[in-house]
């Protein structure tokens, strides 16, 4: 017996009467969670009124999971409506099947809708967002383990993977047999754990290197974009469960090197500094040496309204205004006259 193993729950949905609680679904909340809050803090780093984040959220989720479900279906069609599939179960997204990057494009275009409603940026948004994302994919990826699936190749490394027989009968538990868990006779490598581990690296070396560096105008996200492409590559070649393929690779693995060949590409051509916000009709003067950012949401005051617009500054003008609350007037600088509109938001995020 190998008790070096990595064992697999027996179940991945619980009811609270009639209302089904799914692990996977569980996941992916947790990750967007998190996701949120990291984004929200780097958000408000480079001025961003809090919680704006919210804002993209609640338009940037539900496009994001339409998109994922949509890239799923597009990519593995006769799971659902080839011979023998059920097209119902399309909707069925509480039982996997969400394309990452269905995902990003959703999301993106959620987002762009959001940053152009609130006058920000959407660089802002997607460099923000770049090392919490791999964060919120790397819990996300557990879900696939309480569902016992995409799983790879077999193994006989000690941290082999046990994999359970599903019960198509009773979806989300174990077949038993006298009462015990059937499972498949072999260890596979535990991929999700693999991209999980990878995930989170990657989010360190984004968060890292966009210290160090400041990256703007959109090259953070697309450093994140080249190092998960990088991951995904090695570890689908792994995965042992039925994919479509294009040119002799499974499909994921083409269109990772496609997406990672577009990042790369874009983060090599477009340059610019780190781009920072300011309003242009801030309500109050920042108190002096004070954090405009940072708000005490215990406080019993009175809500503060979100900006109309906002101007995109250098690091120095921004650090000027945190300082003396002082918005820098549009004649006495140099570039960047306008204010970022909600009409102007999209271009803002070009070479300004």
């Amino acid at each position: 017996m190998n008790y070096a193993l990595i064992p697999s729950p027996t179940t991945s949905v619980w009811h609270l009467g009639p209302l089904p609680i799914r692990a996977y679904a569980l996941c992916i909340i947790a990750g967007m969670v998190v996701a949120t809050l990291l984004m929200e803090q780097r958000l408000r780093h480079r001025g961003v009124a809090p919680w704006a984040s919210l804002d993209m959220v609640v338009w940037a989720v539900p496009f994001g999971i339409v998109g994922a479900r949509l890239y799923h279906l597009a990519t593995s069609p006769q799971d659902y409506f080839g011979s023998g599939g059920d097209p119902v179960r399309a909707l069925y997204i509480w039982e996997g099947g969400l394309g990452i990057w269905g995902a990003v494009a959703g999301g993106a275009l959620g987002a762009w809708i959001a940053a152009r409603q609130m006058g920000i940026p959407l660089s802002v948004f997607a460099d923000s967002l770049a090392p919490a994302l791999p964060i919120a994919q790397a819990i996300g990826r557990f879900g696939n383990w309480f569902n016992n699936e995409l799983y790879g190749k077999v193994t006989t490394l000690p941290w082999g993977l046990q994999v359970h027989t599903m019960d198509t009968a009773n979806p989300g538990h174990a077949s038993t047999v006298d009462g015990e868990p059937l499972t498949l006779p072999d260890l596979y490598h535990p991929t999700f754990l693999y991209e999980a581990i990878w995930d989170v690296g990657v989010g360190g070396l984004v968060w890292l290197l966009d210290r160090r560096f400041k990256f703007g105008r959109g090259r953070a996200f697309a450093l994140y974009v080249m190092a998960y492409t990088a991951g995904r590559c090695w570890i689908e070649m792994l995965r042992t469960d039925e994919a479509n393929h294009f040119f002799g690779i499974r499909l994921n693995v083409f269109v990772s090197i496609v997406v990672f060949l577009g990042a790369a590409i874009y983060f090599v051509v477009k340059r610019g500094p780190r781009e920072y916000v300011i309003p242009t009709d801030a309500p109050e003067p920042a108190v002096e040496g004070s954090d405009v950012s940072a708000v005490d949401v215990s406080a019993e005051t009175t809500a503060t309204k979100a900006p109309a617009s906002y101007r995109v500054v250098t690091e120095e003008e921004f650090l000027e205004y945190r300082k003396t609350g002082a918005i820098p007037a549009a004649e006495e600088r140099e570039a960047d006259p306008e204010p970022v509109t909600s009409e102007s938001a999209d271009n803002s995020a070009g070479d300004r």
